[in-house]
């Protein structure tokens, strides 16, 4: 299949390794929150016959992929409209109190990259959209013609940790003054042209810049923020969660999140750690767990994963 081709899920069996103990078992229900074209989604239907799987995607076109992609498998794949801050209402819509496992695989997907029409990459020329959700309303164009100087300096150094942020903020408000940006190479050019020749040999200029662009467009940080505690709500005690991430801002957030609720919350000095002050999840990984060399060479989105997973251990009443 073609599909197979532009998506390759990225650690696969660990994922699956991880997450077998929560729903390897009738009636066991797993939210894949980042469902994309449904590549981790299918091999958990098709190794684990009694699960169901509740897909959520902010993209319209990844989920007519999906649908696609696990008819097979009928009404065992469930499909939502949603950003994944959405969990909760997603998980009730489908008729659940509670799920076994969740999973993230965060980032831009490789369609979203692969469709140059979408604006996602610095490589190509395209309208400049960047809308994972494309019935949303904000555009990168409108980014880059409505936000002040300040706002494009602070996202860049926030969401691109871009350390000439200033510097491309001031280019892209004097060029804007001139004409408005309205494709991806107009604004290569400028960030090309702001940049030192030293540093343009250490790598594309404008990588940070539409990353950070990206991740304002669509509220990534913010959502995943929101997502990763309501997803732990989510989960029956047994259940557990692996996330996969791409980049330090997502991963940060992912690292405190589950480090927050596998710790005690015993106050300093209590003799005794009583029952209820016990730590909710327990973390199923060391820190972060790294594709292998061998997966990296064969999947080259690989490279930069960020693995961290954990599983309730009691529930918070």
């Amino acid at each position: 299949m073609e599909i197979d081709r532009i998506h390759t899920p990225v650690m696969l069996e660990r994922t699956i390794a991880l997450l077998a103990p929560a729903i390897d078992r009738p009636g066991a229900v797993l939210v894949d929150a980042t469902l994309g074209m449904g590549g981790h989604t299918e091999a958990l239907l098709a190794r684990f016959p009694e699960l169901t799987v509740i897909g959520l995607d902010r993209d319209l076109d990844a989920l007519g992929i999906a649908r696609e992609r696990l008819a097979p498998f009928g009404d065992r794949a469930r499909f939502v409209h949603t950003v994944y801050d959405g969990i909760l209402d997603a998980v009730d819509s489908e008729g659940f109190d509670e799920v076994d496992a969740v999973l993230f695989d965060l980032g831009v997907s490789s369609l979203q990259l692969d469709r140059v029409e979408r604006g996602f990459s610095y490589s190509k020329d395209a309208p400049l959209d960047m809308r994972m959700d494309a019935t949303s309303e904000l555009t990168a164009e409108r980014v880059l013609a409505e936000y002040s100087e300040n706002d494009l300096r602070r996202i860049f150094h926030e969401y691109g940790e871009e350390k000439l942020a200033a510097r491309y903020a001031r280019a892209i408000v004097r060029s804007r003054d001139g004409a408005p940006f309205t494709r991806s190479a107009e604004l290569v050019k400028v960030i090309s042209d702001a940049t030192p020749v030293a540093i343009q040999r250490t790598g594309h200029p404008a990588k940070r810049v539409f990353q950070a662009i990206r991740i304002e467009v669509n509220q990534e940080l913010a959502v995943l923020e929101r997502a990763v505690p309501d997803s732990l709500d989510a989960l029956r005690v047994g259940g557990r969660i692996v996330v996969l991430a791409y980049q330090s801002l997502e991963d940060r957030i992912v690292k405190h999140a589950l480090a927050a609720a596998s710790s005690s919350t015993a106050p300093a000095g209590l003799p005794v750690e009583l029952p209820e002050h016990k730590p909710l999840f327990r973390l199923l990984v060391r820190g972060a767990e790294l594709a292998s060399d061998d997966e990296k060479a064969a999947n080259p989105r690989a490279t930069p994963v960020r693995l961290r997973a954990a599983e309730r251990m009691r529930s918070a009443s």
